[in-house]
C-alpha cells in the first residue's frame, strides 16, 4: 500500500527527499464502514491520505441537520487547514462511509512544514485552496439542477457510489428535491 502512497506522491511533485520525509511519519490503517476519524470539536492530531474507500465530512447543527462539508475517496488528502492554523477544534465530523485504508501522518509534521514554509505544505494547500475555489464555484453558479448533472458529469463512480441523500446534501438540497431532479431528467 505504500508504495501506492509513494507513486501518488511522485505523479503529484514531491521529490524523493519529501517522500522519505512523509514515510518516515507514516502509518497504515484499516477502518471500517461509519468509523469516526474526527468528532466535530475535537482537536485534529492526524491529516490523512486516502487509498480505498470513501469519507465524509459534515457539520452537524444543534437542531439535528447535517450539511455535507466534502467527500473523500481514493487519493485525496483529508486536512482540515483552519483548526490546523488557528489550533483549534475542528468545526466538522469526518467518517468512513465504507471500509478505507488510509496513510495518516501527524498533524505535528503538517504543523513543521507549515512554519518552514515547506514545499509539501505549500503544495498540499494549493490543491486544497483548488478544491475550495471549484466547490464554491459549483455551488454559486449553478442551479441545483445543473449541480446535479454536473455531479453526474464529474463524477460517474460517486453516484454509483453514494446514496441519494448524500449526494443532495453534497448539491445542497434535500433528498426530495434532489428526487424532483432525477425525475424531471428522466423524462
Amino acid at each position: 500500500m505504500f508504495k501506492h502512497f509513494q507513486q501518488q506522491l511522485t505523479d503529484n511533485g514531491f521529490n524523493p527527499n519529501e517522500i522519505e520525509q512523509l514515510l518516515d511519519s507514516a502509518q497504515l490503517i484499516e477502518l471500517p464502514t461509519r468509523h469516526i476519524l474526527l468528532h466535530q470539536g475535537q482537536v485534529a492530531e492526524e491529516l490523512f491520505f486516502l487509498l480505498e474507500g470513501m469519507c465524509h465530512s459534515a457539520y452537524l447543527t444543534d437542531k439535528g441537520k447535517e450539511f455535507s462539508k466534502e467527500f473523500y475517496w481514493e487519493n485525496d488528502w483529508i486536512i482540515g487547514f483552519e483548526s490546523l492554523i488557528k489550533q483549534q477544534a475542528s468545526p466538522y465530523l469526518l467518517e468512513s462511509l465504507t471500509p478505507c485504508t488510509l496513510v495518516s501522518l501527524p498533524v505535528e509534521t503538517l504543523r513543521g512544514w507549515r512554519e518552514q514554509k515547506h514545499s509539501i505544505y505549500l503544495k498540499l494547500l494549493e490543491t486544497q485552496l483548488m478544491y475550495k475555489e471549484n466547490k464554491e464555484r459549483f455551488m454559486l453558479l449553478y442551479s441545483p439542477e445543473e449541480r446535479y448533472e454536473l455531479f453526474c458529469q464529474h463524477y460517474p463512480d460517486l453516484v454509483k457510489r453514494l446514496n441519494d441523500y448524500q449526494i443532495a446534501a453534497y448539491l445542497g438540497i434535500t433528498s426530495i428535491s434532489l428526487s424532483r431532479i432525477k425525475k424531471r431528467a428522466q423524462s
